[in-house]
């Protein structure tokens, strides 16, 4: 009978759990195997990123795949509110692949890449950035992973919003409300964030035609990435811990 070997400080991926037996997908079997020299018999721990962890035993390992047992789930407290990101991807793929990280270790529940006029990239690997999601998931030991939609234009996004609370940040003169008056307690919230060169007027006015309130984030004039940031920090202070 194998020692007994807890590897329950690194957590694991695994969307789709069905029945007492699962196979790890070939890049969680290489984790498991390669890297953190996993073995039968181990006690390792999973979550299928939708609020739930698993307590698991390695029952086989080969040179692409693991198969684990499931032996007890839990559930992991959903959040007292949703928030909501659609932000313009930027020009430098890293800096927008760095907020994704810093949103899902912050608890944003959906991600919308937006297409917007002066957008300064058009296309995105959503396959790609799944994958930063799910590598920030685990290295931050959550189970609930954020819901990235596809690149969508701004105007789809803003005639679709169905949270009750909507704003769109931006750096225009007329009147605008802060961040910190924008929240409520236990409410979904939509934030919209424009490219570097901000949205357009008339993104703005269409937004505002569909009920979204202009805010802004300060005096300082931030980087699109850090504004992301911002707003999800600040909802996670606010709003998710009550």
């Amino acid at each position: 009978m194998p020692a007994f070997v807890s590897r329950e400080d690194h957590l694991y991926y695994l969307p789709t759990p069905s029945g007492d037996l699962a196979t790890l997908s070939e890049e969680e079997s290489h984790h498991l195997i390669a890297v953190m020299r996993g073995r039968v018999g181990d006690r390792i721990r999973l979550t299928d990123g939708k609020g739930v962890f698993y307590d698991a035993e390695v029952v086989e390992t080969a040179k692409r795949s693991a198969v684990v047992r499931l032996l007890a789930s839990h559930s992991a407290a959903p959040p007292l509110s949703r928030l909501h990101i659609g932000i313009a991807p930027t020009k430098q793929i890293d800096r927008f692949e760095w907020f994704l990280e810093k949103a899902t270790e912050l608890g944003v529940h959906a991600i919308t890449p937006l297409l917007c006029s002066r957008s300064e990239r058009t296309a995105l690997r959503i396959e790609r950035l799944e994958k930063r999601l799910i590598a920030a998931l685990k290295q931050s030991q959550q189970a609930w992973l954020p819901r990235l939609l596809p690149l969508t234009p701004v105007a789809e996004v803003i005639r679709r919003a169905e949270e009750p609370v909507c704003a769109i940040a931006w750096c225009g003169d007329t009147p605008r409300t802060a961040l910190a008056q924008l929240w409520r307690p236990r409410t979904d919230t939509i934030v919209l964030i424009g490219p570097e060169g901000d949205f357009t007027t008339e993104e703005v006015a269409l937004a505002q035609a569909q009920g979204f309130t202009p805010i802004h984030l300060g005096q300082a004039r931030l980087r699109t990435e850090t504004a992301g940031l911002l707003v999800a920090a600040a909802h996670r202070l606010y709003v998710q811990q009550g």
